[in-house]
C-alpha cells in the first residue's frame, strides 16, 4: 500500500479524478487505517473520523445556517405567492362584484318591463273583452227583433264564464 501523501503528490490532478485534495485524503485514510469499512456507513459517519468534534461542530452550524438561510427563502417565497394570489383574487372578486351589480341592475329593468307588460297585457284583454260585447250587441241589433232577447241572454251568460 502507499500512504496518503504519495496520493496527493501523484500523477493525477485533483481535477482529472473528480476528488479535491481533501476527498482524496480522506478516501486513502479509509485504506490505511486498519478498521473494517461497513457497507452501510454514511458520510456523517465518515466525517467524525475526520474532523475533530470543534471542526464538527462549526460546520454543523454553517450547515445550520444555510438550512436556516434556505428555509427562510422558502417561507418568503411562499409568502410572496400567497400574497400574489391574495392580490389576484381580490381583484376576481371586484370583477365578480361589479358583474352581479350589472346582472342586478338588468333583473330590475327586466321585472319593471315585465310588469308593464302585464298590465298592458291586462288593458288589452279588457279592451277585447268590451270589443266582443260591442260585437255580440251589433249582431244582436241586426238580428230579428225575436231573435234578440236570446241574443242578449247569450252574451250575458258568455260574458259570466269569462268572469
Amino acid at each position: 500500500m502507499f500512504s496518503a501523501e504519495e496520493a496527493v503528490g501523484s500523477q493525477l490532478p485533483a481535477h482529472e479524478s473528480g476528488f479535491a485534495p481533501e476527498e482524496l485524503n480522506e478516501l486513502l485514510s479509509f485504506f490505511e487505517s486498519n478498521e473494517p469499512v461497513s457497507s452501510n456507513s454514511s458520510s456523517e459517519n465518515s466525517s467524525r473520523a475526520i474532523f475533530s468534534p470543534d471542526e464538527r461542530k462549526q460546520r454543523r452550524k454553517i450547515s445550520n445556517r444555510e438550512s436556516a438561510k434556505r428555509s427562510r427563502w422558502r417561507k418568503k417565497r411562499h409568502l410572496e405567492n400567497l400574497t400574489s394570489q391574495v392580490n389576484r383574487m381580490n381583484i376576481e372578486n371586484r370583477r365578480l362584484k361589479n358583474r352581479l351589480h350589472l346582472v342586478i341592475n338588468q333583473c330590475h329593468v327586466v321585472w319593471g318591463e315585465n310588469e308593464q307588460l302585464r298590465s298592458e297585457s291586462f288593458a288589452l284583454w279588457a279592451k277585447l273583452l268590451d270589443l266582443y260585447w260591442t260585437l255580440a250587441t251589433m249582431q244582436c241589433n241586426h238580428d230579428n227583433s225575436r231573435h234578440s232577447l236570446s241574443c242578449f241572454n247569450s252574451n250575458k251568460l258568455s260574458s259570466n264564464s269569462i268572469n
